[in-house]
């Protein structure tokens, strides 16, 4: 047994305080009955007493009596012989007559005697061993008036048989509580072994976890406190694996994506190397651009994604024209989207509230939208961007006419990793980057999407007080088509 266990700490701790609690209460019983047994043997035997002493007074203060014959006859004709044994004392402090007719050998302890001659109520009471060894218990009364050979009268009883009683109660009692504690150690071994062997094997589970093998699975026997452990484990270890698959995927996935575009920029430099054609050298510099542009924004995906995780991912927030970023991040994808062969339609307001946030962050994030748009787009396909204000609240909606999103992968479009379509280009931190970014500014990211029909993407953000005017060149077009 390990030093700390459960079972160890619950035998020391929960046992021994009940053990120690039934001791207690086996002594307190013994006593209480020792006391009872004693104080009912002490009435009795006074009562008997009392009534002898009484009626030996009389023949005391009577001078037609012969006390010293009735003393004798008294003792002689004892009833009560055969339990008690009645004894009469004489005026030097020695026994004279005796029930039994035997005069007790030894000295025999008088503290009876001694007591009730100091007492005002001519009463003394022992509780001792005899000469013999015997356990008695003796009661002295002085006979007021009497005079010359007898002076006190003493009853004395055998409390053997009274202790011998107690004994078996006390036995029994003792029997009873060694039951009770046994009953205690087996059920609560069974009841901390119901705890203690499903927590070591949730400890076993969970090292196997801590090594990266998440194949194992917790067996469920209880709908109680350790049945929802095991639930949570293994919801735990889903999860976990899963999150190895889609980090072990992304890693799979951006390796592939670094790779295309170092591929493109190094085929393209050691051809610009050995070629002298302006045209050539002109193509192979608008490649490398594209692609030098393609990989930093790669990197800063990671880097940002890099800084959520690690919850440093900080916003330079001051009033913000988000007219401004929106109309901005359209207008980077125009000759992309036309290349394409992609129509991209914003209906751009005169006016919205500012927003109070960091404009660069709004920016990529609108750029992130935007490009997945464009990206899960195919030719001929459109590209709606709206914005508008209610309710203190700016929102911007952008919609496309894309492949969509299935209705098992929609859930999860936002977790890290995670790519629904994986022939498209992408990290799959994108989303998940700018949901943060939504969120740190108060805001809210919805998808709605239905596979092959396209999807629609809704950002909400608060508004402050004071509206952002936004002149647009062709403000006289309520709606304007940008790559027109």
């Amino acid at each position: 047994m390990r030093r700390n266990s459960i079972t160890k700490r619950w035998l020391f701790n929960s046992l021994g305080v009940m053990v120690v609690v039934l001791f207690a209460v086996v002594i307190a019983f013994a006593v209480t009955m020792q006391n009872y047994y004693y104080s009912a043997a002490r009435q009795y035997i006074s009562v008997n007493l009392g009534t002898y002493t009484a009626v030996l007074t009389k023949y005391a203060q009577s001078s037609n009596v012969n006390f010293s014959s009735e003393v004798k006859n008294t003792v002689e004709n004892f009833s009560e012989k055969d339990r008690m044994e009645l004894m009469v004392i004489g005026s030097d402090g020695s026994i004279k007559l005796t029930s039994s007719g035997f005069t007790p050998s030894g000295e025999p302890k008088m503290q009876d005697y001694y007591e009730a001659i100091k007492s005002q109520s001519n009463f003394g009471y022992y509780v001792g061993k005899s000469p013999t060894g015997e356990k008695i218990m003796a009661v002295c009364s002085v006979i007021p008036g009497a005079t010359g050979e007898y002076k006190a009268l003493r009853m004395v009883i055998s409390m053997e048989q009274i202790d011998k009683q107690l004994s078996t109660y006390i036995i029994g009692v003792s029997l009873l509580s060694f039951l009770m504690i046994v009953l205690m150690i087996s059920s609560g071994l069974y009841f901390v072994k119901s705890i203690v062997i499903p927590v070591g094997q949730l400890g076993v589970t969970a090292r196997r976890f801590a090594t990266g093998d998440f194949s194992v699975r917790i067996v469920k026997k209880n709908d109680d406190e350790i049945g929802e452990l095991c639930d949570m484990l293994n919801y735990m270890a889903d999860e976990l694996s899963n999150s190895e698959a889609l980090k072990n995927e992304f890693i799979s996935s951006v390796s592939h994506e670094l790779r295309t575009p170092l591929t493109a920029i190094k085929g393209w430099a050691e051809t610009l190397q050995e070629i002298d054609d302006p045209e050539t050298h002109k193509k192979g510099m608008k490649v490398i651009t594209n692609e030098a542009e393609r990989l930093s924004r790669m990197v800063e995906e990671l880097l940002d994604f890099s800084r959520m995780q690690d919850g440093k991912l900080t916003l330079v927030k001051e009033t913000t024209d988000i007219l401004a970023e929106l109309g901005e991040a359209v207008l980077i994808y125009e000759e992309r989207a036309r290349q394409l062969g992609i129509k991209i339609y914003y209906d751009e307001p005169e006016m919205l509230p500012f927003v109070y946030g960091d404009s660069d962050r709004l920016r990529q994030v609108f750029i992130n939208i935007i490009d997945n748009a464009i990206k899960y787009s195919s030719e001929g396909g459109v590209v709606t961007v709206d914005a508008s204000a209610e309710g203190g609240k700016i929102q911007v909606i952008v919609s496309d006419t894309g492949c969509g999103i299935s209705e098992k992968d929609l859930p999860r479009i936002k977790t890290k990793f995670y790519k629904a379509n994986n022939t498209v280009k992408g990290s799959g931190i994108g989303l998940a980057v700018a949901n943060e970014i939504i969120m740190m500014h108060n805001g809210t990211l919805d998808i709605v999407s239905e596979f092959g029909k396209g999807t629609t993407v809704n950002i909400v953000i608060p508004a402050i007080s004071q509206p952002a005017r936004h002149f647009r060149p062709d403000n006289d077009e309520e709606k304007r088509e940008v790559n027109e």
